[in-house]
């Protein structure tokens, strides 16, 4: 069972490995607005997780994870810009689409839980 400190951790582990392998990449004008973009949606996916876990209501929770879910999945499409333009190596990018790909599915899978629980309750 995956609970809320795992994926404060897994989100905040995902943000440092974004972090430090864009970091390593060499610098192109070419790639600098798409780095900085990833970087800020993988920094997102940890920040608006952990606002989500403070959520008012079950309405404001699912409004955050779906932005949380948003940021994992913009976090892909960043990731395979830079490999289809040969900026990032494929083990590095593997690495990182992969844990993307997996937290967007996570992500996906409470928000529609989230949504059915709330169906369920007022029927």
């Amino acid at each position: 069972m995956i609970t809320s400190e795992i994926l404060k951790a897994r989100t905040k582990k995902f943000a440092l490995d974004v972090i430090s392998s864009i970091e390593e990449l060499p610098y192109k004008t070419s790639t600098k607005v798409i780095k900085n973009q990833l970087i800020r949606s993988a920094t997102s996916v940890g920040a608006n997780y952990r606002s989500s876990c403070r959520a008012k209501s079950r309405a404001d929770f699912i409004f955050k994870i779906k932005i949380v879910e948003e940021e994992a999945d913009e976090c892909c499409y960043w990731l395979e810009l830079l490999k289809d333009l040969n900026a990032i190596d494929t083990e590095t990018y593997e690495k990182l689409h992969n844990e993307s790909d997996e937290l967007t599915a996570i992500f996906t899978a409470i928000s529609k839980t989230s949504k059915s629980k709330i169906v369920n309750q007022k029927s």
